[in-house]
């Protein structure tokens, strides 16, 4: 099978790729740049492939919580990359915003249906980078040695 990168260059996958990609019949003309679907597909990535959105979601899946309860369950995250990712997560419908009208305003955060559809594929692959990161850690002293 021959396919042609969003950068117009001609690649060739091995049969084990063809294999593996027999299971997605649309496979091929979702990569092309043509029918949108590529920027789909880059668009969902950028989102839910940057440092903190799964991680978010993950937390999130199955309780309702307040800003400051996300902070202590999310190490290293500052304040100012939650805001910012809740309010792309709320944009793109996979997390829901309630202010409550107390003094002070209680502001809660909880995942949409739509944001729940996630929690299988983060949990997949969640498990696959922790099984996955002693070769990845090893593979990159390897590669650095060599440099």
């Amino acid at each position: 099978m021959r396919m042609t990168s969003t950068k117009g260059t001609s690649m060739s996958l091995t049969h084990t790729q063809e294999t593996e990609l027999a299971g997605f019949p649309d496979y091929e003309s979702s990569c092309s740049v043509d029918d949108g679907a590529g920027r789909a597909i880059r668009d969902v990535l950028d989102r839910v492939g940057d440092k903190w959105s799964l991680l978010l979601i993950a937390t999130l899946q199955g309780d309702r919580l307040r800003f400051s309860e996300l902070l202590k369950h999310i190490p290293g995250i500052s304040q100012r990359m939650l805001t910012l990712t809740l309010r792309q997560l709320e944009r793109d419908g996979l997390v829901s915003r309630t202010v409550h009208a107390e003094v002070p305003p209680r502001v809660e955060y909880e995942l949409t249906d739509l944001g729940g559809t996630l929690i299988p594929i983060a949990r997949t692959i969640g498990d696959w980078a922790m099984a996955n990161h002693p070769a990845i850690e090893e593979s990159r002293a390897a590669y650095d040695a060599r440099r």
